[in-house]
């Protein structure tokens, strides 16, 4: 079934304006098919398919486009990938012999560097890091669009009723296998009017996100901080970890991010949440809770670079010297979050980034200035909350090997204070 021919015209001006990286894709995409509302939804499906195949593909496109790389070219690679070239009405003969010559390249036979569909630093950079087999394989693995995937609210349903519930829908999912609540959708179908959903039984969360919030281990009646909850994906979660029991902050520095939480907690059914609105990781209501807290969970602001899957943009809007200034930005925020805790306590440093000055680094550079917290090896952590997944001191899930997003996490724990020895008095005589 062909689209109606000014899609071809609707990629093009949006992709124009995608290309340009003022904004994240979705913003843009959001912002364009907030202008046209005449776009319905198979046609708007299809221009945003299209503007992520060309951010997937852009080197490869752009090169072999040749001189003619106009944007009608790039829309025409991007909504032939998308749909296929047999879907796209309104093109010469002249521009389906292209697309057919395209189509007919080998792209295993490229460069390494061209297949992976990178800036050169970003490439370099996994190589060194992962070697280049492995890197190759990480790159190809990025270049393919995410699958969808669920939580199951355990508040309000069972993970084997939801499934049984979507099926009826239809929608076929299946359980994920290091998440004990997560479910994976097999196509990408609307959720949003589904009752599953209104009522607050399911949210949308990428696998690797869940284990995160597993691995912190909340429990019932304790004190724990999101302490960069963002919409608050993982706020959820550890708010129906602790059964809806105890204190649970979800700080961020964005009034508008934490706005995005307000609807998805009233579906929750959570009332354990207490989101608030920081200015920095020195703000005065962190200093409050100093020394109180039993977990924090510092999901850090990183460059996203585990995330091209879903964001396959992230990697042409960031440049090499962003890394850096994430490092200090991170290893300010784990210092600022870590004073929360009480002795025993513990905290989960992560990340949705593969890099290791953004990872690794920030702990051990932590590590070696805080002698009151030992980091606590990931393979034990994994023991306690039974999670299947084989990891050394720190966890380090890639989409390759985990079919997740890329995901880095540490354990650190706040050493308890010695109590003080007893002084024996003599005994009077």
């Amino acid at each position: 079934m062909r689209l109606p021919p000014a899609i071809l015209a609707n990629t093009e001006e949006v992709l124009r304006e995608v290309l340009r990286f003022t904004a994240p894709a979705d913003t843009t995409l959001s912002r364009y098919f907030k202008d046209h509302p005449r776009l319905g939804g198979r046609e708007r499906g299809a221009v945003a398919e299209a503007v992520y195949a060309v951010l997937r593909n852009k080197t490869f496109f752009t090169d072999f486009a040749g001189s003619n790389a106009s944007m009608r070219r790039l829309a025409l690679l991007g909504l032939a990938e998308a749909v296929g070239a047999e879907a796209i009405a309104g093109i010469s003969d002249e521009e389906r012999e292209f697309l057919g010559r395209i189509k007919d390249i080998d792209r295993t036979l490229l460069p390494a560097q061209k297949r992976s569909n990178m800036p050169e630093w970003l490439y370099e950079k996994l190589v060194k890091q992962f070697g280049q087999e492995e890197a190759d394989i990480l790159a190809d693995s990025l270049n393919k669009p995410a699958p969808l995937d669920l939580r199951v609210n355990a508040l309000k349903a069972d993970r084997d009723d939801v499934i049984a519930q979507l099926a009826q829908a239809p929608i076929a999912a299946e359980p994920t296998p290091y998440s004990p609540l997560g479910l994976r959708v097999l196509k990408k179908p609307a959720l949003q009017n589904l009752p599953l959903f209104k009522e607050g039984a399911i949210e949308v969360q990428d696998e690797g996100s869940q284990v995160l919030s597993q691995i912190l281990g909340a429990r019932r009646g304790e004190m724990v901080v999101d302490f960069c909850a963002g919409a608050g994906g993982k706020t959820l979660a550890l708010g129906a970890a602790m059964r809806n029991t105890g204190r649970l902050y979800a700080f961020d520095v964005s009034e508008k991010r934490l706005a995005k939480l307000k609807p998805r907690l009233a579906r929750s059914g959570l009332s354990n949440v207490h989101p608030v609105q920081i200015a920095h990781e020195k703000d005065a209501k962190i200093k409050r809770l100093a020394g109180k807290i039993d977990r924090v969970l510092v999901d850090a602001p990183c460059s996203g670079m585990g995330t091209l899957r879903r964001n396959p943009d992230v990697k042409w809007r960031q440049p090499p010297e962003a890394i850096a200034e994430m490092h200090e930005k991170q290893v300010a925020i784990l210092d600022g979050a870590a004073r929360l805790l009480k002795g025993g306590g513990r905290l989960v440093y992560a990340t949705c980034s593969l890099l290791e000055e953004e990872n690794d680094a920030v702990v051990q550079e932590f590590l070696a200035s805080h002698a009151d917290f030992e980091l606590v090896p990931m393979h034990k952590v994994l023991a306690e909350q039974k999670i299947d997944l084989e990891m050394g001191d720190y966890l380090k899930l890639l989409p390759h090997k985990h079919q997740t997003d890329g995901f880095f996490a540490a354990v650190l724990e706040r050493k308890k204070m010695a109590k003080p020895a007893k002084v024996e008095t003599p005994e009077e005589e």
